[in-house]
């Protein structure tokens, strides 16, 4: 499952460990310019495959209804997929005893199983990678000693958070599986635990990307000044603005919310609909109602594309680096093609290219966003 989310990211890998060889102490060995270039080339094809395959690959599962697919987790036993025919069938036969094959998909054939199975599986067997690309260099550089102590803390921090986000997978995968008699909805994983599951991953990729960016981008010689620590705080706020929008997709994708009302700029034919807040008590609209949680997520992106533009209009009037000014200019051109984006998956009733689409603007918007803090954060204090 995913979206968003979210997640076992294939977050910087290259990016992050190139960035740890810039701090290392190596005693005898490849140069440090020669291991310099080979982080600079992790960090860009690591940071190409972020932006395009990865996010399309997380969101796939739960845009395809496939994440239910594969109803039990073994960390090894799974990693071997069905051959035959018989086992094909026995895999089968589990499936149909939860709910979403006998509400949903009771008239589902073998081959179009397997089709819904290989997507779940080919997101956990990623996950794996993504594990084992972080797991294996961390215990090598540990063991040559390569790793600073500070550094030491982050690797420790962010591999665990690797291994709780597989876990928090299935813990949200587990929700869906679940009986549930006084329901009459169609089974779907907790939106919940969605949204837990894709905000750990936003933040194992945040971390991981800010740990990159700050490693290996050269400081920059800027005069302290009020008009930059005000930028500084914009950035701050509009990256933290972003975060939550992207957070807020969760429960869009988790309620299904994106095919509830299909016109914009209008909701229907009013501003504010009639149920926005049909639940009681009132605080339950915000995260179970779907009228309410696409509501929310509008007003959100909204939010966030206005902060881009008054940050953008607010940086012109300030002297910066040709580089600052070019994470400045893309976060507004990611901010403007991420709306478009948004409001052409809602007004086709959300196709699955173009809403996978979407997810990844998310997650290359917020990349934008630490991009420019990263350029601030040389200002000095």
């Amino acid at each position: 499952m995913g979206l968003g989310l979210p997640g076992r990211l294939f977050i910087v890998c290259g990016c992050h460990w190139g960035a740890t060889l810039t701090h290392l102490s190596v005693p005898q060995g490849p140069s440090k310019s020669h291991l310099l270039g080979c982080a600079a080339n992790s960090s860009h094809f690591s940071s190409v495959d972020l932006l395009t395959v990865r996010p399309v690959h997380i969101s796939a599962p739960r845009l395809t209804e496939s994440g239910l697919s594969m109803v039990d987790w073994h960390l090894v036993k799974e990693m071997k997929p069905p051959r035959t025919q018989q086992e094909w069938e026995a895999e089968f036969q589990k499936y149909q005893q939860f709910p979403e094959f006998k509400i949903l998909n009771h008239d589902m054939t073998l081959p179009e199983f397997k089709f819904i199975w290989y997507m779940e599986y080919s997101h956990r067997m990623w996950g794996r990678v993504v594990g084992l690309a972080y797991i294996l260099p961390a215990a090598y550089f540990w063991h040559r000693g390569w790793l600073s102590r500070p550094l030491k803390g982050c690797v420790l921090a962010l591999c665990g958070l690797v291994c709780f986000q597989g876990l928090l997978g299935w813990y949200m995968v587990k929700s869906g599986l679940e009986e549930k008699p006084d329901s009459y909805d169609i089974p779907r994983v907790s939106q919940y635990r969605l949204a837990a599951h894709l905000g750990s991953a936003l933040v194992l990729y945040s971390a991981s990307l800010w740990t990159g960016l700050s490693l290996l981008l050269p400081q920059h010689k800027l005069p302290e000044t009020k008009q930059l620590l005000r930028l500084k705080q914009y950035a701050h706020g509009t990256t933290a603005l972003i975060f939550l929008t992207a957070l807020s997709g969760a429960f869009v994708a988790g309620l299904d919310a994106g095919l509830v009302y299909n016109s914009f700029p209008k909701m229907g034919e009013r501003w504010i609909p009639d149920d926005l807040l049909a639940f009681s008590p009132v605080l339950r609209n915000i995260f179970e109602n779907p009228t309410t949680v696409q509501f929310d997520h509008r007003i959100l992106g909204i939010a966030s594309v206005t902060a881009v533009t008054a940050l953008y209009l607010f940086s012109r009037k300030i002297p910066l680096p040709r580089r600052t000014r070019m994470a400045v200019t893309s976060l507004l051109a990611v901010a403007c093609m991420q709306v478009g984006l948004g409001i052409s998956t809602l007004l086709l009733y959300v196709p699955t290219p173009l809403a996978a689409t979407h997810q990844s603007g998310s997650l290359a918007l917020l990349s934008m966003a630490l991009w420019l803090m990263s350029e601030l954060r040389r200002v000095p204090k």
